[in-house]
């Protein structure tokens, strides 16, 4: 049972040490911009430290979930309603980057040729798109060792075997309660481990939002800023509108969820990376009592096949490049586009950059639309990258909560509590616990 801490001084809470290193990066990167993208290794090390734990703590979660569930039946329709609300959401995501692209038009008139465009400056994007294929990505789902996943960073390869894991502890029964003791007693030290590092969190939003700044300027948005504004404000419908209705019916506020969930979410705004969060979204939603069981399956899963964020700057971006270098595609050529983005959007896990990597497979796919386009929008990928992120997680969590309701292994009165913070299931101190000296 978790006890309620003493309430800390206003500036020892994480997210607000978080705000004002993304307010300080910013400044130094903006006014120092030479300094500010040489501290790129700040961000760089501290997201390696977050996903050097994250393997352990999605083993442990999932092991010891399905454990206790001690039903295989009920496991297998976690998995089966995560997927369907997966699958209709994040095509929903395309599907509302499509009417708005064509709705508002961002890249009409600019009448750029392809000819002129520097396809050098995707070479190393393509490239990482050319090695992929859906079968490529199923068979890279099972490891190559049953360890390998722990030192591979592969989260889908993690699951499976933490799956594996689950069903033999089930099906061994009671001698296998040693064991599961055991794992019980590691998870706390884990989850310690996981409290130790997100305190070192400022630094490292500190050091790549300062990067970011630094290295592509906040001049650059001015350039594309039509794209840009439109893709923050279509998200920003999405999560509102779209996963806020999900949400009442739910039976939760979207706007209480993002703020209990506010420093997890301006660690991925400085990072620009949802798996920086990944860890501590996975302790928040089972204290926001949702079954340990299905966040572990709903969480890591959401991560390569519910990217909402992802899904909208595909479609929407795809069809920026057409129009800015005058292709006129059909509604055929559109549905099409979004076919392939539905297959080639799996798998991009929560990772800088990945949105932009997989916007070059789907492109490589459909060839009505110059992949050296892309070239137009790498200035600013990066800024989009972070509403990626932000949209991402946001779904994820909402998807966790909502399966976890569907499944009615939700305690509403958890949830409610928590959302509230007016007792014990939500105590930041508790999430991100000190170290003991």
């Amino acid at each position: 049972m978790t006890s309620v801490a003493p309430p800390g001084r206003w500036w020892s809470h994480l997210y607000l040490q978080v705000l004002v290193a993304i307010a300080a990066g910013a400044a130094l990167g903006h006014f120092a911009p030479d300094t500010g993208a040489a501290l790129k290794p700040l961000g760089d090390a501290f997201i390696k430290l977050v996903k050097m734990i994250i393997a352990p703590v999605i083993f442990l979660t999932l092991v010891t979930g399905i454990a206790g569930i001690r039903d295989l039946a009920e496991v297998g329709r976690v998995a089966l309603k995560a997927f369907v609300y997966f699958l209709f959401f994040s095509t929903l995501a395309l599907i509302v980057g499509l009417i708005v692209a064509n709705t508002v038009r961002p890249g009409a008139g600019l009448n750029i040729d392809p000819a002129t465009l520097d396809g050098g400056a995707v070479d190393t994007y393509t490239k990482a798109a050319g090695d992929s294929s859906l079968t490529g990505f199923l068979l890279d789902i099972i490891p190559t060792t049953l360890v390998s996943p722990f030192t591979g960073g592969n989260i889908l390869q993690v699951l499976l075997v933490s799956i594996l894991f689950g069903v033999a502890f089930v099906l061994v029964g009671k001698r296998a309660q040693p064991v599961l003791d055991l794992l019980e007693q590691l998870s706390a030290v884990v989850f310690r481990i996981v409290g130790m590092l997100m305190r070192l969190a400022p630094i490292g939003a500190f050091g790549a939002i300062a990067f970011t700044i630094g290295e592509y300027g906040i001049g650059t948005l001015a350039n594309l800023g039509a794209l840009v504004a439109t893709y923050y404000l279509t998200s920003l419908l999405f999560v509102i509108v779209v996963l806020g209705i999900v949400a009442r019916i739910a039976g939760f506020s979207i706007f209480k969820l993002i703020a209990y969930l506010k420093a997890e979410l301006l660690l991925v705004l400085g990072t620009s990376s949802s798996e920086a969060a990944l860890p501590a979204l996975i302790t928040k939603m089972e204290q926001a009592g949702c079954a340990k069981a299905v966040v572990g399956l709903v969480v890591p899963t959401g991560y390569s096949f519910n990217l909402d964020g992802t899904n909208i700057y595909m479609t929407l971006a795809a069809l920026f490049i057409a129009q800015a270098t005058g292709v006129d595609l059909t509604l055929g050529e559109q549905l099409l586009l979004l076919g392939v983005a539905m297959l080639s959007s799996k798998g991009a896990a929560g990772v800088t950059g990945a949105g932009f990597i997989t916007l070059a497979a789907t492109l490589s796919i459909v060839p009505s639309v110059p992949v050296a386009g892309m070239a137009l929008i790498l200035g600013v990928d990066r800024f989009m990258s972070e509403c990626r992120s932000l949209t991402n997680f946001i779904g994820n969590a909402v998807a966790t909560v909502v399966v976890a309701r569907w499944e009615g292994q939700l305690d509403k009165g958890m949830l409610a509590a928590a959302l509230a913070r007016r007792s014990a299931p939500y105590v930041e101190a508790d999430v991100y616990p000190e170290p003991s000296a």
